[in-house]
């Protein structure tokens, strides 16, 4: 969920901006090194941006009465690093903001936050651990894309609490967790099936690609 203009005390809206900066100032250093070492995944880049912009637009109403939406932060997570991935999200944040009115420009730092920092981590993390399993990439890119959208919500929900604690933190966490995650749940296995689909398609038009940049392993190199 974007957290919508004017919603979050002043104090908090700071907060999460202070956070923010410097992750996405060191994910454009970041950026600029895979476009220097690797020109020619710039078009991947912009396709993973694309593809957050367009798959976090989609609003759904929640069963619990809110609203809910895909994120699009575990593809460009899995490609590239969860820093970059805090520049993409910035970016789609920012033109969600201005010609959406989909979250809002005092509460953009904590939207980066949930939906370009924490989430894309987590997942991320997650995702490293099944590459060192020696899972297969299909299977690691359904579970990065499944846990960075479920975080997101978990931390819009901290970030919720700790503006309104009433009537006290965690029980305040808990409510707005609750309000997100029935919704939620089959939304991100949903995120991970299609994200597994994009990424087929990736596998089959740039492995190499994919393996320059160490999403895949060697072995998974089609007609290698």
């Amino acid at each position: 969920m974007h957290i919508m203009e004017g919603f979050l005390p002043p104090m908090w809206c700071a907060v999460w901006f202070i956070i923010a900066i410097p992750v996405v100032a060191y994910g454009l250093y970041k950026i600029k090194k895979v476009v220097d070492e690797t020109p020619e995944s710039k078009a991947l880049l912009a396709v993973s941006g694309a593809f957050m912009f367009v798959i976090s637009s989609l609003k759904l109403p929640s069963v619990t009465g809110s609203c809910s939406h895909p994120t699009g932060n575990g593809l460009g997570a899995a490609l590239f690093g969860p820093a970059a991935t805090a520049v993409l999200a910035t970016i789609v944040l920012i033109f969600q903001a201005i010609l959406l009115a989909h979250g809002g420009i005092t509460t953009l730092g904590a939207n980066i936050v949930s939906m370009g920092i924490v989430g894309p981590l987590v997942g991320w993390l997650v995702y490293l651990g099944l590459k060192k399993a020696g899972c297969p990439s299909k299977i690691n890119i359904f579970f990065i894309a499944f846990i960075a959208d479920f975080a997101t919500y978990l931390v819009t929900a901290i970030q919720l609490g700790l503006a309104f604690p009433e009537p006290n933190t965690m029980e305040a966490i808990t409510k707005f967790f609750l309000i997100f995650a029935p919704t939620q749940l089959p939304l991100a296995i949903a995120e991970g099936l299609l994200t597994v689909i994009i990424w087929n398609g990736l596998m089959s038009y740039k492995p190499k690609l994919l393996n320059k940049l160490g999403a895949i392993a060697d072995n998974e190199l089609q007609g290698e």
